[in-house]
Formats: structure tokens, sequence, C-alpha cells
């Protein structure tokens, strides 16, 4: 036996019968265990051989429970290709929610962790890149790319940023189908190496809730985009020819119930869905393309991460726990709505960047009003042809409580805006009164996580805040613990705790497979802090 071994021997207690003691074992990951069977009972053994015994009582083995170490819970080739530790991410949070304060915190406890880049101007993205590069240790980290259809230009713009700064894994987000723009991306630097394999240096982790946008992800490059790339001279005729070799994403995150975009799609009948085109498409490729998935949406519990892990997930990806972090950056009037929030305190609202098309996202209610004027100006956007042939009674309400000016000077700022970021638009709207009564609204929208994450005192009833259901269900678990005060929530430490107790959760399923059940134990859940998660994963 090795001396790793020997050592847990030599430290053991004989034989654990005491309940609380075994609830203690169970719990010390870094310590393999021995059932043994006696009659109707059983004891835990720190070591191997039948354990001895006064009363001549007869013992059988039942089973045994090795160590565990974190990095297990998932699929190791996801930490391979990642250089990462644990598997987890913390996905982007637009607006750089998901700053480089959260991103670096992710990185330096062996995570993931994907800026927010979604919303911001190019110069605000540029920043953060200057920021997360030029930490010493070179942490690996993610770059959100947001679908932008009505701002193809933007979006194009943002690649380049990203191709110019060498950003070699991105977070990819929102897509409807794909665009020149990110397949740009993919296929940029991509070669054979001596061994005959093919290499793309930049990856993606790509968000999907749809199967038929799933599989668009797992394929190669579409067919269509390249003959546009090739005419265009943005691609080589041999970059075509090796991007039919290899998939747009190795690595997809299956999006259920989650904050922001979302189809709301139940986890437990999106996850095998995505399984299953998973092993599809993993038969055109060789070995050592890997498609894996991650599971998003709902992820705010150990019980929840147990889940998605039980059920092959290769990572979990969490947001709105995120968003309640120290590290976030938002306000701290958000950060205290979320943390009072319970499960059914979340609606649909319109979202701002794809507004016009009807796509919604999922956002607090509970202390704002941001879903219900939402929802009313795209009811008006679909019902009249201008902002001047709405009702006066709706223009008035508009003007006073929304936009708090005249919409004139509400065009004024919008336009300036769009000169910008996407002058195209701009020319739309002065050609189309509809079109320019959208671009108004979809401004007064963004301007609403701005001021949100500012933490605007004459702007908290226009709040939107990004949450899914996983924010009440952590509060839930956290009640009473020292992590029920939102000073007190560090990203890292929130996410060794779901990792921690997630394997704890795998250890006591496992006896139930067995047939032992053991009584609930009110605080065998209970957050922890980091340090002495440290001290239950490690061999002393």
């Amino acid at each position: 036996m090795s001396s790793t071994l020997e050592s847990l021997k030599a430290s053991a207690t004989p034989l654990i019968t005491d309940r609380d003691a075994q609830y203690q074992a169970l719990m010390t990951l870094a310590r393999p265990l021995w059932i043994w069977l006696h009659g109707k009972h059983f004891s835990f053994c720190g070591h191997e051989g039948p354990p001895h015994s006064n009363n001549g009582e007869r013992y059988q083995l039942g089973g045994y429970l090795p160590s565990v170490d974190l990095n297990q819970l998932g699929d190791r080739s996801f930490l391979e290709a990642h250089n990462l530790r644990y598997p987890y991410m913390a996905g982007a949070m637009a607006h750089g929610i998901a700053g480089t304060e959260l991103v670096l915190a992710m990185a330096r406890a062996g995570m993931l962790g994907s800026y927010g880049a979604a919303g911001q101007s190019l110069a605000e993205v540029e920043r953060a890149i200057d920021c997360l590069q030029a930490e010493p240790d070179r942490p690996v980290f993610a770059m959100n790319l947001i679908h932008s259809p009505s701002e193809p230009t933007y979006e194009a713009a943002i690649v380049d940023l990203y191709l110019a700064r060498q950003i070699r894994l991105i977070e990819a987000s929102a897509y409807l189908d794909l665009t020149a723009a990110v397949v740009r991306y993919r296929l940029r630097g991509i070669h054979r190496n001596q061994a005959g394999q093919v290499i793309a240096p930049n990856r993606i982790i790509a968000k999907a809730s749809r199967v038929e946008v799933a599989q668009r992800w797992f394929s190669p490059a579409p067919e269509k985009i390249l003959a546009q790339l090739l005419a265009s001279g943005q691609i080589s005729e041999q970059d075509a020819v090796l991007a039919r070799e290899i998939p747009m994403a190795e690595d997809l995150i299956a999006e259920a119930d989650s904050a922001g975009h979302t189809d709301n799609r139940p986890a437990l009948t999106l996850l095998p869905q995505m399984f299953t085109l998973r092993d599809q498409h993993q038969q055109r490729y060789p070995e050592q393309i890997q498609l894996r998935v991650g599971a998003a949406g709902g992820i705010g519990t150990p019980q929840a991460a147990a889940a998605a892990f039980a059920m092959g997930a290769a990572f979990v990806v969490t947001g709105s726990v995120n968003q309640a972090s120290t590290e976030a950056a938002t306000s701290d009037i958000v950060k205290q709505m979320l943390a009072e929030a319970q499960q059914a305190d979340i609606a649909m609202a319109p979202a701002a960047d794809m507004f016009e098309m009807g796509v919604k996202l999922q956002v607090l209610k509970r202390g704002t009003l941001f879903a219900m004027r939402a929802s009313r100006l795209y009811e008006l956007y679909k019902s009249y042809t201008s902002f001047a042939s709405l009702p006066d009674v709706d223009q008035q309400r508009i003007e006073k409580d929304y936009l708090c000016s005249s919409f004139q000077h509400a065009w004024d700022k919008t336009r300036s805006f769009f000169l910008e970021r996407e002058p195209r638009q701009v020319q739309r709207a002065e050609a189309d009164p509809k079109h320019m009564m959208a671009l108004v609204f979809r401004r007064y929208l963004a301007l609403t996580s701005r001021w949100a994450n500012s933490g605007s005192s004459d702007r908290r009833m226009d709040y939107q805040v990004w949450c899914g259901p996983a924010m009440g269900a952590f509060n839930a678990w956290t009640a009473g613990s020292f992590m029920a005060r939102r000073e007190n929530r560090h990203a890292a430490e929130i996410a060794m705790n779901i990792l921690y107790h997630a394997a704890v959760l795998q250890r006591f399923q496992y006896l139930r497979h067995i047939g032992i059940h053991l009584p609930p134990s009110s605080d065998f859940l209970t957050p922890k802090l980091l340090r002495d998660i440290t001290a239950l994963c490690r061999v002393s």
C-alpha cells in the first residue's frame, strides 16, 4: 500500500459507529472508507481488513468509498483543454458585471471566468483585456462574444479586437445562427501540425438552449459562410479545407432556465438531448477532438450541481449567484435585492439587443418595475407605427416616467450613440419612424441595466437585474449560514462550496445504492469557510 494510505490507517479510528463521526468521515473527502456490515448495522473503517471486535460480531465487507478530488466531478478533458483545476465556470454577465475582479478570482481558484463584454464599448472591453493580460501569472479566462443581429458591425469590431489581442477563448452567447464574425474568429491561425492533426488556436465555449443551435456549434463552419469569407479574402483556401475537419465549438453549455437570455428549458429534459447530440457528432471527428456538454441554468445549490454531474455534465456554469458576490461589478443595492430574492421573484421581459424580434430575457421582478415597463414598451411598438401615433396618455407616461425627457431629446441622445456604434441604424430610423421608436426604446432598456450597476438612486424602479431561479434556491440553501449576508459571498468560496457539497452528496448517494440509509443531517450541506473545505479535501 502507499505511504499515504498507511498513514491514514495508522491515524484512523478502527471502527466508526457513532452517527456524528460517520457524517464527519463521509464529509472528509480526502479520506477513503471501507464499509463493514454487521447484522442490520453498518460501520466505517479507515483501513482495509476485517475490523477488530471485542464482542465477537462477524463483519462483512459492504463497499468501499475512495477519497475524492473535486476535479473528478466532471470531464478531465475539459480541465486539460483549458488548463483548469476544477470543472466550474462563472459565465459572463453583460455590461462588465462579470468584470475583471470576478474573472481573476475564478482564475486564481483554478476555475474559469468569462468577462461580460456584451453591451460595452470597444474601449471598455479593451481596458478589461489590458487588465487581465497584465497579470504576471497569465490567468486563464474567457471573453464573451454575444450575437448582435441588429448590430453586425459592432460584433465584427469585437472579433477584430479579440484577434488583435490574441484572445484564445471566448464564450459565445445568445446566438440564433452562426455569423461570419464568429467563424472568422474560430479559423484565425488554423493549421495542420506535423502529426497531421488540425489545430485551431482559438476556442469557443458556446451557449445553446435549442438543439438546432447546438447542432451548428458541434458541426464544421457552414459552407455558405466559408464561401463568403473566401470571397472577401478573410480566409484562405487552405483555411476553408481545414475548417471542414473541426467543429465550431468543442465545448457546449446547455443553457436551461437561466438569467438573461433563456428559453426557460428544464435541465432534466435539455441535458439528455444535448448529450445525444454530442454523441452523434463525436463519431465524425478524430479521437483528439473531444466534444463536451456543460450544464447551466439553475445551478445555485450543491444538489443542482450534483444532479448535473450525475447526468454526465463535463462542467457546470453559474451566473445569478455570482452577480450577488462581492467581486461582481454591480451596485450594493442590486446585491442586496438579489440576496433577498426567492425563486418566484423573477419574470420574463423584452431584451434590449433583440427588442424588435420579441426575444425575452429573465430578470428580477421584486423591487423593480422594469419587467412591467419593458413589456409595455414592446406592446406599444408592435401596435403602432411611430411614437407620435401612440395614445397621448402613453406618450406622456413614457416621457415622464421612463425617458424622463421629451421623446425628441431621447432620440437626439440615441442618435449620437448609434452614429458611433452602428450608423446604418440611424439612417434607417430617419427613414422609418417605427424604427426610430424602437431605437429609443432599446436605448432606455439598455440604460436600465447600467442604472442598476451604478446604483442610481433616482432610477431604482427601472433597474434591470438579470436573475434566474438559481438565485432563490441559493438564498434558501445559505439561509442561517455566514453566506446569508451578501458581504460574505465571495465567488470562489461559493464555487468551492457548490463543488464540495456536490461531492459529499455523491458519497451519500453511493450508500443509498448499496442499501445503506443515513437519516438527514441538519448541517452536512451547510456552507463552509474555504479553509475548512480545503482541510476536508486534503490528505494530512
